[in-house]
């Protein structure tokens, strides 16, 4: 049963929330003014420069195709380059138990046959062992077996409104990555430091063992808060006296020390978590503001240095309060530089102590925040991110290292990137409904500090900075962007209890919403062919944009036991070996690019390529090595209307010894192409050309 807008919603909401929703918007009025109000250029339009703020608002535990898989222009449920199981079935249907198969299903159904609140699911196995199962060696098949079948449950834009309002007004990240396959410590590591180091023990920092603070002596290598309070730049930590344990910077070994300084008069008491849990927790109000007296007592013990770290870091306020912190500090003027938001349990988005509407709660004040005062909005940037999975599905591999890059690897793993989760950028910058498909971790949020501010963090590893960008790519600094138009978000049901969505007896797969979005421009131009030399094949991949880019080798004629990766900025090669007369594997690389090879050996088509960015055109280069003549097709398989179909079918005779060059124009699919060449005569020959030509300006998702 619901109702257009709920009392718990009203509340949650604040007064201002009845009239945006009534004119068709869950975004705080405040900030829909400021934008209306900001120039056709936003305030400079000089660049990073003009950047003064930058706020980070790290959720709990929700994957991009749990939350965005039916959103329009994103890569979602519709993916056009979503990979093969080795089982021959899509990666969305997902082996079960006893040969059963489990597909993506919403969770408004499943709520409303198990009468059941959508918004308040239960969490699932988030840790490193069933990271690695639900990956698999990279074949992305183990999810339900390491889940259970609830990984596969989904939200709408019915469900969370306002997230999907956020993604169509400024710029959704859709090929964004948490940085590691487990749980909460390790991923916020990366946050807060570029990387997840070892355990005292000498195991890899994993798993949740921080959390352990009575007995954990607390990370040894820096932070990049450090490193940006010894350059002078101003940053805080804004939590609450219930924080989580979200706030991963009281776990590092510099603040532990400073935290037990600060704590030395409150009897005992020796880190954080352990005397904020008292003052919590006891109803006295007179014990609550002696035990408050004495952690003041500590901290004027301490030095400058120290002082400045405690504040920033470690002090916490009222539970429930830490909006009201940020707004303060917004109205006061002394909003720092760079804000980390660590809100407590229940406004932190995990499924097992939260929901996605008290999430919505948080981001609204936040931004009504920014938006009642336009002269701080028109320079702020608010990243809003998850820092894992918690155990839902994700269809998108994500790239990993090859086994010789060691720095990277545990338990013979690769220890990054992990599954795809939500990234929004919401800022002056990133107006227009944008999706950027550009790699990114979460160490890519330090990197866009770096490139703001000139702080370098040395932990980031060179693997992480060649596969990953550093958000700039999400913005367009040169001009502003009128809002565009939102409908009105559907309504969400009253709270019923905590559970798990199980799918339903007949399953289909979910429709992705119809249409596109506007595109960031990406720093790739992938290519790839290949030739059957000397009993192998013989892979060439190339890229001409200025970042790397990540391929994946999928082999399902047994090649290799598993995907092969490399990250590519020029050219490289793969060499494939042949079980057999016929292969047959796929290679994949960023933003939908997609290369199918299938043969037998010594056959005598082959298939070359060559991408010209400037006229939006494929040039194919169709060769015949054997003895006969051969009649090859060239058919697209998208990008165009049915009536240009046939029209665009070609039908192209090579004799032998001989080649043939034709052109694919796709500039009037704004760069897009999906193209398939066969050959009559040879049912195994086939190859699938897939993917985005860039020319360095916007264009439209596929």
């Amino acid at each position: 049963m619901t109702t257009d807008i709920s009392r718990r919603r009203l509340f949650a909401l604040g007064g201002g929330a009845l009239g945006a929703a009534a004119a068709g918007s869950l975004l705080p009025p405040s900030l829909q003014a400021a934008m209306a109000a900001q120039p056709t250029r936003p305030a400079g339009s000089g660049g990073l420069q003009d950047i003064r703020h930058v706020v980070i608002l790290m959720q709990e535990n929700r994957s991009f195709d749990h939350y965005f898989g039916t959103l329009r222009g994103v890569r979602g449920f519709g993916d056009r380059n979503a990979i093969e199981l080795p089982s021959g079935k899509p990666v969305f249907e997902q082996p079960g138990a006893s040969g059963t198969t489990v597909l993506p299903f919403p969770v408004r159904d499943a709520a409303a046959a198990q009468q059941k609140d959508l918004q308040y699911i239960g969490a699932l196995d988030h840790s490193w062992s069933g990271g690695g199962k639900a990956w698999a060696g990279g074949w992305m098949n183990g999810w339900v077996t390491a889940k259970t079948a609830a990984t596969m449950a989904y939200y709408d834009r019915r469900d969370i409104p306002l997230h999907y309002e956020l993604a169509d007004t400024f710029t959704i990240c859709d090929a964004y990555h948490s940085s590691i396959h487990s749980s909460t410590s390790p991923n916020r590591n990366h946050l807060w430091s570029g990387k997840t180091g070892f355990e005292a023990n000498g195991k890899r920092a994993v798993g949740n063992d921080a959390y352990s603070e009575g007995t954990h002596p607390g990370y040894g290598w820096s932070t990049y808060a450090e490193r940006l309070e010894e350059a002078g730049h101003s940053w805080k930590t804004y939590t609450e006296w219930e924080n989580f344990t979200d706030n991963q910077i009281e776990f590092f070994a510099t603040f532990k020390a400073v935290a037990r300084k600060a704590l030395a008069k409150t009897g005992g008491h020796t880190y954080m978590e352990s005397f904020y849990a008292a003052v919590r927790d006891t109803d006295d109000a007179a014990e609550r503001e002696r035990l408050l007296g004495l952690l003041e007592d500590g901290v004027a013990t301490l030095t400058t240095a120290e002082r400045s770290l405690f504040e920033r870091a470690l002090r916490r306020v009222e539970t429930g309060t830490l909006a009201e912190a940020f707004a303060q500090d917004v109205a006061a003027g002394t909003l720092p530089e760079v804000s980390y938001l660590v809100p407590s349990a229940v406004d932190s988005e995990h499924p097992s102590v939260s929901s996605p509407i008290h999430s919505a709660t948080i981001v609204y004040k936040v931004l009504d925040a920014l938006g009642q005062h336009p002269d701080v909005w028109q320079h702020t940037v608010v990243l809003i991110n998850y820092d894992e999975n918690d155990g839902f599905f994700d269809h998108v591999p994500p790239p990993v290292p090859p086994p010789e890059v060691t720095d990277e690897q545990w338990e013979s793993k690769p220890t990054g990137l992990g599954v795809r989760v939500p990234l929004l950028v919401v800022s002056p910058w990133s107006v227009g409904g944008y999706v950027c498909s550009e790699v990114f971790d979460h160490t890519s949020v330090i990197r866009f500090l770096e490139r703001w501010t000139g702080v370098q963090e040395p932990n980031i590893s060179d693997w992480r900075r060649t596969v990953t960008g550093d958000l700039t790519s999400a913005f367009d600094f040169t001009r502003g962007r009128r809002r565009p138009e939102t409908e009105q978000p559907g309504v969400i049901p009253p709270f019923t209890g905590r559970w798990s969505p199980k799918p339903p007896a007949v399953q289909q797969m979910p429709v992705q919403e119809p249409g596109v979005r506007p595109a960031r421009p990406l720093p790739y131009q992938p290519d790839a062919r290949a030739r059957f030399v000397n009993g192998v094949v013989q892979v060439a991949v190339s890229n001409t944009g200025r970042s790397s880019a990540h391929f994946a080798l999928y082999p399902y004629a047994g090649e290799f036991p598993v995907p092969q990766h490399q990250d590519v900025r020029g050219a490289a090669h793969w060499t494939v070996p042949l079980t057999g007369e016929a292969y047959r594997f796929t290679v994949t690389g960023p933003n939908g690019f997609r290369r199918e090879f299938a043969g037998v050996a010594e056959s005598g088509p082959e298939v070359a390529t060559w991408v010209d960015g400037h006229e939006r055109d494929l040039h194919l280069t169709l060769r015949n090595t054997g003895r006969r003549t051969l009649t090859f097709t060239v058919r697209p398989l998208g990008y165009v209307d049915e009536a240009e179909l046939r029209g665009r079918t070609r039908t192209i005779k090579v004799k032998p010894g001989r080649s043939r060059t034709v052109v694919h124009a796709a500039a009037d699919a704004h760069g897009w192409y999906d193209l398939a060449v066969t050959v009559d005569g040879d049912d195994a020959f086939r190859r699938r050309l897939m993917g985005h030509i860039e020319n360095g300006r916007a264009s439209v998702s596929g």
